[in-house]
């Protein structure tokens, strides 16, 4: 993880992104569950990203040169991060939405 907030960006972003929710979802008025679907919907994409940096890493590694699936394969595992960051603002939104209506 070390290796990857140094040569990440992307990586970086969405740790800040954690480290700034994180204490937000604790601060919620929300039960334990709630909390825990928050934190770990962070956690997934932090998840994702890293197999994300895992397969370029192995792709450059192999050749820099432009090849389709090489591409292809970039192309899905950024894919991958977005959909699991819709996912966290899903998650965020039907969980959070209800509690400012309440105010």
């Amino acid at each position: 993880m070390v290796y990857a907030f140094l040569e990440e960006s992307a990586f970086r972003q969405e740790l800040t992104l954690f480290a700034i929710l994180t204490p937000v979802a604790f601060y919620l008025p929300t039960t334990n569950l709630e909390k825990a679907l928050l934190i770990s919907s962070l956690i997934m994409v932090l998840v994702v990203e890293l197999l994300n940096s895992s397969v370029e890493a192995a792709i450059d590694r192999i050749s820099f040169e432009h090849h389709d699936l090489s591409k292809r394969a970039k192309d899905f595992g950024s894919a991958a991060v977005m959909l699991a960051l819709f996912i966290a603002l899903l998650m965020w939104s039907a969980i959070c939405i209800p509690l400012v209506l309440k105010l």
